[in-house]
């Protein structure tokens, strides 16, 4: 009777041991996603300020719209994950830039 008790008892602490490690798994695998989204956005913003330098450099005035970056320049958004504010103030002006994830 007391060995089916300790049996038991040992089941049980493999159970919660097992639980715990994956806890621990997801809790690892979404912090690996946060850092990839992070990583996502900060490329994006990158990208869009190197093309738009890069405009302004080749062709003497900066990009009119974001819209001219993805024709001429080819940047490419997903629309779906991220929304890009690009306001122009003058040719000779660059352009205020902000990228964010969409909620």
């Amino acid at each position: 009777m007391r060995s089916r008790v300790l049996n038991f008892i040992k089941i049980l602490i493999l159970f919660a041991v097992l639980a715990l490690a994956v806890f621990f798994l997801c809790k690892g695998v979404q912090k690996m996603g946060n850092g990839q989204q992070a990583e996502g956005l900060k490329q994006l913003d990158s990208s869009i300020r190197k093309a738009t330098m890069t405009c302004y450099a080749t062709e003497g005035v900066y990009p009119p719209s974001i819209q001219y970056l993805k024709d001429k320049y080819g940047i490419q958004i997903d629309e779906g994950r991220y929304t890009v504010f690009y306001e122009v103030f003058g040719d000779n002006m660059m352009p205020d830039i902000t990228v964010m994830e969409r909620q």
